[in-house]
């Protein structure tokens, strides 16, 4: 199906649905187009803006939405000063906490609950920990948390 723009003598302005374009010249032909809105005959096309497809490798523009509560705008897309420096804080709050640990590494689980039930002596541990795990350890009342970037073990660092 094609879609034209029609107009009449009388100036008013429709829409045609065709097969084709043959399909409106032979309806026009024949005097079947006419007027919707005042009957009259000797229909044509009216002039029209292209319909120009969008290249394969353009992306299509997306209307701006209202920022939400969980959007973060800064200029030019990067994250607004005040967050870099608190994340600039945050890891390095982390970095000395982990400076002043010990990596226990897959053992993390095991580590955690033998300094908890006085098993051995307590000191400031990282390591691994599976996602159940950690919820195990927060159910049985021992007190964990993630890193919040990631960590290297102590052997695959520099």
């Amino acid at each position: 199906m094609i879609v034209f723009d029609l107009t009449c003598p009388e100036g008013h302005r429709f829409e045609g649905w065709f097969a084709s374009s043959d399909d409106f010249a032979d309806q026009q032909d024949r005097g079947f187009v006419v007027c919707p809105e005042c009957g009259a005959g000797g229909v044509g096309k009216a002039p029209m803006a292209p319909a120009v497809p969008r290249k394969g490798n353009q992306m299509p523009q997306r209307p701006m939405k209202a920022p939400s509560a969980h959007t973060v705008h800064g200029a030019a897309g990067s994250p607004p000063p005040e967050l870099i420096a608190a994340l600039e804080k945050v890891a390095a709050l982390q970095a000395e906490a982990l400076k002043n640990s010990r990596w226990v590494g897959e053992s993390f689980a095991e580590q955690s609950r033998a300094i908890h039930y006085g098993e051995r002596e307590a000191e400031a541990i990282h390591g691994k920990a599976t996602a159940k795990e950690a919820k195990e350890l927060l159910e049985e009342g021992i007190a964990v948390m993630p890193v919040l970037f990631p960590v290297a073990p102590p052997e695959e660092l520099n």
